[in-house]
């Protein structure tokens, strides 16, 4: 799956040029051959690359404190969510909920590469939600849904349906 995160990536950031990718190892960790230095290991090492291609770098986070908490999630989905277990997504959609409580994107209200390698890393999941789990982790269910209508974000994944009105009130079940 990373290889075409990877290949989205570039396009949401409006690189021409598509780079030559390879993975190795059991996890298939994706490799960036570089034509002129060594080759860059990691779906997060790569991605800041192009981000720095792309002479985006607001998107890695404005100030120190900004870019901490943008490498906190990226840090978060290679480590969390990637190869997670069936018991754990559970737990990350509920962290995830609580987190983005008070907060429209991951690094607070500045879209960041974390909100787009986050969206790709759980899409799989979400996509599968029945409405009532979509409604039961709202919060994490309205960034997705911000996340996706991104421009230039969603490319290789489809739409995932997410209702705006609640199905019952809190009163009635």
């Amino acid at each position: 799956m990373s290889l075409k995160e990877l290949s989205s990536l570039e396009k949401a950031l409006g690189l021409k040029k598509p780079n030559k990718y390879s993975t190795q190892g059991d996890r298939k960790v994706p490799v960036l051959q570089s034509i002129n230095g060594p080759a860059l290991v990691g779906l997060v090492t790569i991605a800041t690359h192009l981000v720095q291609e792309a002479k985006q770098p607001e998107l890695l986070g404005g100030s120190a404190e900004h870019k901490a908490v943008v490498q906190q999630w990226l840090e978060y989905r290679v480590t969390k969510v990637d190869g997670c277990h069936k018991e754990d997504i559970k737990t990350i959609l509920k962290d995830l909920n609580s987190y983005l409580e008070d907060k429209v994107y991951l690094a607070g209200n500045q879209f960041t590469l974390a909100d787009t390698l986050m969206y790709y890393g759980i899409h799989h999941v979400i996509v599968d939600l029945a409405v009532q789990e979509k409604e039961k982790y709202m919060n994490m269910t309205r960034w997705f849904d911000h996340v996706q209508h991104y421009p230039g974000v969603r490319h290789h994944l489809p739409p995932v349906v997410v209702l705006r009105n609640r199905v019952y009130t809190s009163g009635h079940h």
